[in-house]
Order: structure tokens, then sequence, then C-alpha cells
């Protein structure tokens, strides 16, 4: 079970755009830092762990050629080996800054090319990988960024090409020494997942079809892809082959994100429909199957749900954002 806790006051309110929260932990600090989209501008929040906010700052895309400030289409920290990010993209490029968004290290300006004024240029779906920071393009291509210890000496590596349309998330998690091993998942707007293994150069290893319904979110635990669709299911995946294990009727509108809970194999899923859902995962020892179990449901009642995070490594608070609500909502297990 999990009661209400004090929300955390936003300056603005949240814009309606999927995976619009993200949450960094701060053990040492006894802090958390929060991060939600709203138009041009992103808002960073640091708060005690009773909800008190303590800081907060604002975040503005950079401008380039254009009449009208450039929208903000994610915000992302990214937690690297030896130093962590802060990852903002936008409809003209993406933007690095230092943890508490005091500096900016790195400006990458998207290149439209040939695309026609009518088609969308942005960049959208975020994830640290070893040393390498990846970001989804509208082209369906995949910026792999090399960071280096410290400085700004921020270089892109590689263009991973594996989709066709519009890239939606990417998740990924620690290859552990693993030879082969499947440790990054791109999604992408027709609901296509690309499995690929990180290192000095990115390997695709599978693709998982879609079936037409875009794919707003995706997981990756222990092998696991966890893929939240527009049509509210949730479709859990065996990593290295693409077979499908277990299929949820989740949901009754499109999920809008879904977040991980490394240590204890909970995910997360949240929906346009009001709702959160917190399921358990695990394997099998005898058949190796995904097993799956439903362990909690709340209703954020009259909510448009645009974001939603685990706030610790164990499952037990998470966090949610509304479309047009002034505030984060906290909840935490009793």
């Amino acid at each position: 079970m999990f009661r209400r806790e004090r929300s955390v006051p936003l300056r603005g309110s949240a814009a309606a755009l999927c995976n619009n929260l993200s949450v960094l932990q701060l053990p040492a600090r006894n802090l958390m830092h929060f991060a939600v989209v709203h138009g041009p501008s992103a808002q960073l929040l640091s708060a005690a762990p009773e909800g008190v906010p303590l800081a907060q700052r604002q975040l503005h895309a950079k401008e380039g050629a254009g009449v009208s400030p450039p929208l903000i289409t994610q915000v992302h920290w990214c937690v690297l080996p030896f130093r962590v990010l802060l990852v903002l993209t936008s409809h003209r490029g993406i933007q690095m800054y230092e943890s508490d968004g005091s500096i900016m290290v790195y400006w990458h300006a998207l290149d439209s090319g040939d695309t026609s004024s009518v088609q969308a240029v942005f960049a959208r779906g975020i994830a640290a990988s070893g040393h390498f920071i990846c970001v989804g393009t509208w082209t369906g291509r995949v910026l792999v960024f090399d960071i280096p210890a410290k400085g700004p000496n921020i270089v892109l590596s590689e263009e991973l090409a594996g989709h066709q349309t519009a890239v939606t998330d990417i998740a990924t998690e620690p290859a552990q020494g693993q030879d082969s091993v499947a440790d990054m998942v791109t999604a992408d707007d027709s609901g296509l997942l690309c499995v690929w293994r990180s290192g000095s150069e990115f390997t695709l290893l599978t693709r998982i079809p879609g079936f037409g319904i875009p794919c707003p979110s995706v997981q990756l635990w222990q092998g696991i892809i966890a893929a939240g669709y527009g049509n509210g299911q949730i479709r859990l995946y065996e990593a290295t082959t693409g077979t499908l294990h277990v299929q949820i009727n989740a949901h009754a509108r499109a999920i809008c994100a879904l977040d991980l809970a490394p240590e204890m194999g909970k995910l997360l899923s949240a929906s346009e429909d009001t709702f959160v859902h917190i399921w358990k995962l695990r394997r099998s020892p005898e058949s190796g199957y995904i097993e799956v179990e439903h362990c909690h449901g709340e209703c954020v009642s009259d909510i448009q749900v645009c974001g939603a995070r685990f706030c610790d490594p164990s499952g037990s608070s998470f966090a949610v954002t509304g479309y047009d609500l002034a505030e984060i909502l906290r909840y935490s297990s009793v």
C-alpha cells in the first residue's frame, strides 16, 4: 500500500509530454532532485525527503533561427560512472549541463538538412550507457555522445540507424562485463523496438516489430524489455531474442511513462486513464519464463498523468506529474 505524501510545488505546470519527469536521488545529501518540462523551459527542484522545496532553477532551450522560442521535449539526468549530467532536448538541439543545471557544458544543434518545412525537427529519448549518452531524433537515428570524465570535450562518436520513424524513448542497463549482452533498447512512433549491445561501437542485435501503435516508454531490467504502448498494453520481451513472454492489458488509455526499481524488479506504469500501477517482475528459476504480479493501483483523480518515476532503487516511493498540474505528487509505501 502507498499513501499520499506532501506535494512539491512547481512554479508552472507540467507540459502534456510522455516521460515528463526525471528524478535524481542524492542519499549522501538527503536530497531529491526533480526536473519537469513546461513549454520552452524546464524546472529543476531540490526537495527534502518530506517534500519541502529547498531550491528551484529554470533552464531554457537555446534559441536558434526562428520567431518563436523552441519547445523542450524532454529533460533527464544521466548517471555516468564518473559524473552526472542533465540533458535537455528541444526542437533546436541537445543541451548538456552539470547536474545542478548551473553550467552548460555542451550544445549540439539539430541539422534539419533536407527536411521539409512541415516536418517537425526534434530530439527525444535520453539514456546513459557506460561513458556514452544516447539521444534519439525525429529521423529515427540515435546520436551517441562520448563523455569525458570531466570538462566539456564531448564528442558525437556515432549515429545509430535502426528506426524509420521518430524515436520515443531509450532504456539501458549495465552490461556487467558480459559479451553479446543486450544492454540498450530504443523505441519509436511505430512501436518498433531495436535492441543494442553497447561498446566502442554499438551493435544492433535484434528488431522487435511494432504493430502500428506508438511505444512512448520502454525499460530494461535483467535482460527483460518492458514496453508500454499507446493502446494501454505492457509487453514484456526477452531482450536477446525478442521473444514475447507477457502481454498485459494494463490501462484503458495510452501509457505515458514506465519506470523500474532495479533492486526489487518493480515496474511502474502511468497512463492517461489517471491510473498508476506497480507490478513485480521475476524470472522463474525453473522455466526461465517471466512472471508478473500486480502490487498496487493508484487513481490520480481528474489528472491527465504525463510523468511518473520511482524515487528510490527499491521502489518504496514514487512521484507523478500531470498536465496543467502545478505540483509534483509524491507517494510512499506504508
